[in-house]
């Protein structure tokens, strides 16, 4: 009897302690439920990437970013930290183009500084149209980006190695702004708590020091997934993350976007763009800051859909070792964007080792082979060409930054994806359309598609022009980018239809407005397509020239 007292007992002990822990582990296993409105396809990460809804190629897409008031005032005291006070600009001529500074969009102003007046859009009303307010004050005039404003000063340009031109721009902070939290809305849904900061090197410093709100941002759509667990895996449509480039420096809003297309056009792998107009409400009401051309992230799915495998070594490179010159490796400009935890370098230092193995000189044949066996060298060279014949500015062989490496495990090999296009597609730096500088870098004048000024301070540049083998296959993909890819009446109406697509958006009474605009004035952005234009034929003829005394060389 005692045993089976004992047995009951124990059992009812163990009922009654189940029934206790019961409703800990229902709460324990039941999903942290998610914000209203969450759909899984535009939410959350089980869907692939929809590229015709976040990258459409004949419309502009809305977007509303909401931030609490004190998340804005915390963004705009970290830039300040960085970069100074707002509308001063650093340039050393202490200029304020933009009238003077105010704290924030709809916030008082100082008295003698009146912003554009600007409110929730009315209903009904068009992108870009703002509420009924006074006219901008006479002498508020955004700073030019064609024709330089007076008193303008390009960012200071670091020492280069071998004193060609390689070190990076000094712009005083490597340091990346805050990100805090706010709230996405697109097409009548909402994504909340979702990251975003500023970005950018020159384009963010000199946006920020002219007194322009149109700064450029990057969203992450669970940054703060930790935070927020109801958000975890948070996506856009199947992204992770996207960029927003606010196209400083370039009148015509279309660089960015386009010199991408055209890349991806030649066979080399690149972000997809598209143009949002953003508006931004931080306690005032939606406020239009302009028109954006969103870029696809490289480390989030330009790997995903563009190679076979996305597991491997994403570098975005920058500083000294990034001109891969003889002897400047170090881990600190090759930024890794993916695998992070692992200390693992063998990858970039095995292509150091190929591209400057003595074999290159006293065995070439062995030296290509060794070099294709770890670097893409045919996808390098489709970039080259490309990238001489559009002129790009502020890249490799002008600057060691805005390009990213990519090592696919598939393949083993490491892949160049060209990055921030901004300074692409003009003739001239700066912002400028006159004549290039000849020599500089390699890409001045017309004369310079031959790369013959580049020096070994750019060895995949000098040492690939060198080999006989490599100079034919550039040669080759010249041909090919001016006959398809970059093909002059082709760009005409590429040029055309997109500038038709975001006048809207841009000029008039519903676009961009003084205090949120790069752009001196609407006549600039209609020159811009005229150069735009007039640049693609003489990059044609330039290269036409080029092949025919190659064609004609001893």
């Amino acid at each position: 009897m005692r045993t089976r007292s004992t047995a009951l007992l124990l059992a009812g002990i163990m009922v009654g302690l189940s029934l206790i822990a019961a409703p800990v582990r229902a709460q324990s296993d039941e999903k942290t439920a998610r914000p209203a409105g969450w759909d899984e396809y535009s939410h959350g990460n089980s869907t692939d990437p929809d590229y015709g809804v976040v990258f459409p190629q004949d419309e502009v897409n809305t977007l509303t970013i909401t931030i609490s008031p004190e998340n804005w005032g915390a963004m705009l005291d970290d830039m300040t930290g960085l970069y100074g006070e707002f509308g001063t600009r650093q340039d050393g001529a202490g200029r304020q183009p933009m009238g003077g500074e105010w704290p924030a969009p709809g916030g008082e102003p100082p008295e003698d500084v009146a912003p554009p007046a600007m409110g929730e859009r009315p209903a009904g009303a068009a992108p870009g149209q703002f509420a009924p307010g006074g006219e901008p004050p006479a002498d508020m005039v955004p700073p030019g980006m064609g024709e330089r404003p007076e008193g303008f000063a390009p960012p200071a340009m670091g020492e280069r190695p071998g004193g060609m031109g390689a070190g990076g721009m000094a712009l005083g902070t490597s340091q990346n702004p805050i990100w805090v939290a706010a709230d996405i809305e697109f097409e009548g849904q909402t994504w909340t708590n979702v990251g975003i900061r500023f970005k950018g090197n020159s384009s963010l410093m000199s946006t920020w020091g002219s007194g322009t709100w149109k700064l450029p941002f990057k969203l992450d759509f669970d940054e703060f997934e930790d935070d927020y667990p109801e958000i975890k895996n948070q996506r856009f449509y199947g992204f992770k993350q996207l960029s927003f480039s606010s196209n400083w420096s370039d009148p015509s809003l279309l660089r960015e976007k386009v010199t991408a297309d055209i890349f991806r056009e030649a066979g080399v792998p690149a972000a997809q763009t598209a143009f949002y107009a953003v508006y931004v409400d931080s306690g005032e009401g939606p406020l239009y800051f302009g028109l954006y051309t969103a870029v696809e992230v490289v480390d989030d799915t330009v790997i995903e859909t563009q190679f076979a495998d996305d597991s491997g070594n994403v570098y975005k490179p920058e500083g000294t070792g990034a001109t891969f010159a003889a002897g400047t490796f170090n881990e600190a400009s090759f930024d890794k964007e993916t695998n992070q935890d692992e200390a693992d370098y063998s990858d970039i230092l095995a292509l150091f080792d190929a591209l400057h193995a003595t074999t290159r000189t006293t065995d070439p044949a062995a030296w290509r082979s060794n070099l294709e066996a770890v670097f893409d060298v045919d996808g390098f060279l489709r970039w080259l060409a490309v990238n001489s014949i559009v002129q790009n500015w502020d890249t490799y062989g002008q600057m060691a930054h805005n390009y990213y490496l990519y090592t696919d495990p598939s393949t083993g090999l490491i892949t160049w994806i060209p990055w921030d296009n901004n300074m692409a597609l003009m003739a001239g730096m700066g912002g400028g359309d006159g004549g290039g500088r000849e020599g500089r870098g390699g890409f001045g004048g017309e004369l310079a598609l031959g790369l013959d000024s580049v020096g070994s301070d750019w060895p995949l540049i000098r040492y690939l022009m060198d080999e006989p083998v490599y100079r034919a296959l550039y040669d080759q993909y010249v041909a090919e980018t001016i006959t398809g890819a970059f093909e002059p009446a082709r760009m005409a109406a590429i040029y055309q239809t997109l500038h038709g697509l975001i006048a809207p958006y841009v000029v008039g009474e519903n676009g961009e407005q003084p205090g949120y605009t790069n752009l001196a004035s609407a006549e600039a952005f209609e020159t811009a397509l005229t150069t735009l234009i007039t640049h693609v034929s003489q990059r044609s003829s330039a290269a036409q020239q080029y092949l025919e005394s190659r064609a004609t060389a001893p």
